[in-house]
């Protein structure tokens, strides 16, 4: 069957020159955007009961935009004043530079890895010494206490924000060809919105091994696969796969 329609679960992309916005013009398909899961903070009093007194710590461990939002949103809500001395590691530069929002950059002592956690860990281990917050979601992937328990740096991972499920009923009645997830949430997301959600035809892409995993073991046939050595990213799997069925 020809791809006419692409559902996204992610929000869409802000920046003009986005490769789905290239592969909407060369391929001729529709693409919707639309999250399956939003980000809720939680309050101050619940970060108190995990028993976390920002005035403990030395550095912070920034893996995402969201943890940068939710840990100044809880310093800000607690009225603790972030000191000139805080040392941030930062997952990846997307996230160093977002960090700018609410610290000066020259100013303060700022670490950044190049995308992965693994890749931020010598940095880690560098300053051993300090006390690391790792303010995150409820939702952790396994690698980053599994990296920091190897590292035997002294550290408390608190969760700040929660990844919620949104609510999709308006699309209940709406078919695309290929749905395209790139998280476990993701897919908990659409089984929730839609418990007798049938494949039947709809084509399924999905990015990373554990969104694989989730995807399969929900008994969901997974027709798209990223990243793969030929195509790393989603948007080359996706228009490989279009390429291939539409000229049929």
């Amino acid at each position: 069957m020809k791809v006419k329609t692409i559902l996204v679960s992610q929000p869409e992309p802000k920046v003009e020159n986005s490769p789905y916005f290239d592969l909407i013009e060369k391929q001729k398909v529709k693409i919707d955007f639309r999250p399956f899961i939003h980000v809720e903070g939680v309050s101050g009093k619940d970060v108190r009961n995990q028993k976390v007194d920002l005035t403990k710590y030395t550095a912070i461990i920034l893996n995402s935009r969201n943890s940068v939002d939710h840990f100044f949103r809880i310093a800000e809500e607690l009225r603790f004043k972030v000191p000139d001395t805080m040392k941030y590691f930062c997952q990846s530069e997307a996230v160093a530079f977002y960090l700018q929002k609410y610290v000066v950059y020259r100013k303060r002592k700022i670490y950044v890895g190049k995308r992965t956690f693994t890749e931020l860990s010598p940095l880690i281990k560098k300053y051993k010494n300090e006390k690391f917050l790792l303010p995150s979601s409820d939702k952790l992937k396994p690698e980053i206490p599994s990296v920091l328990n190897d590292l035997a740096v002294d550290w408390k991972q608190a969760t700040f924000y929660k990844t919620v499920v949104s609510d999709l009923s308006d699309l209940r009645d709406v078919y695309y060809d290929i749905l395209v997830f790139f998280s476990p949430s993701g897919i908990e997301s659409l089984l929730q919105n839609f418990p007798d959600f049938k494949q039947n035809e709809t084509r399924i892409a999905v990015f990373g091994n554990t969104t694989v995993k989730a995807a399969t073991e929900s008994g969901l046939r997974v027709d798209i696969q990223a990243p793969t050595p030929e195509t790393p990213s989603m948007t080359m799997a996706l228009e490989k796969y279009i390429k291939e069925v539409n000229k049929k």
